[in-house]
């Protein structure tokens, strides 16, 4: 014991090996931190500009576009802000049901704005009579209405399947199972599977069963 205290204590820091630790941050910037004894260093990596790093963004437009109806189709924002899109599907009402997210061309469409948080205890029910009667009017007025938020994954599903429960008389099930038919990503969050299982409202003024 006394030979390993003696050569903990003449042991000098000098004699360390130069160790390196490459640190990469999520966008991709390579950091190097090399310690030599006591002292560190830090400089950054030169990095191809062609090579991965980190996440990569999909930077790629989503426009996919589900019919669920001739008359009801769902899709993300990006289907509702790129006009070729919406003129293939022959859109005449688009009901954004995103937060923050702006009608980009409200002198070519008829709009409802129901800004919804895409949160597990947001009350998803008590917009849906909403919803429906603006989608119930593009159908009477012989239009074609978009159901969108912002990435057409959880909010628009949520009241594309309310809307399938309250005017057309459909079960959770069978609702859920027709709008991921239309778009299979469709994936409404926890709080909305659960609130949308429960609902039992009456069917909006109009809307046919």
């Amino acid at each position: 014991m006394q030979s390993l205290a003696r050569e903990i204590q003449s042991f000098s820091r000098s004699r360390l090996k130069k160790q390196c630790t490459r640190v990469t941050c999520l966008s991709g910037r390579r950091i190097i931190e090399t310690w030599k004894g006591s002292s560190i260093t830090v400089e950054e990596e030169s990095t191809p500009a062609d090579t991965a790093l980190g996440y990569v963004p999909d930077t790629t437009w989503d426009l996919q576009v589900g019919s669920v109806r001739p008359y009801l189709l769902l899709g993300s924002q990006d289907s509702a802000h790129d006009f070729a899109t919406l003129q293939k599907h022959k859109v005449s009402h688009i009901l954004n049901v995103a937060f923050g997210v702006d009608n980009v061309f409200p002198d070519l469409f008829i709009y409802k704005t129901v800004s919804i948080l895409d949160q597990p205890d947001t009350d998803l029910t008590q917009h849906i009579p909403d919803c429906c009667g603006f989608i119930t009017q593009a159908r009477n007025e012989k239009g074609v209405v978009l159901v969108h938020c912002n990435t057409g994954v959880s909010r628009a599903p949520a009241v594309v399947i309310g809307y399938l429960m309250s005017c057309d008389g459909l079960s959770f099930d069978d609702a859920m199972s027709l709008v991921r038919m239309a778009r299979p990503n469709s994936a409404p969050n926890p709080g909305f599977v659960e609130q949308l299982q429960k609902y039992r409202a009456p069917a909006v003024n109009g809307g046919l069963h």
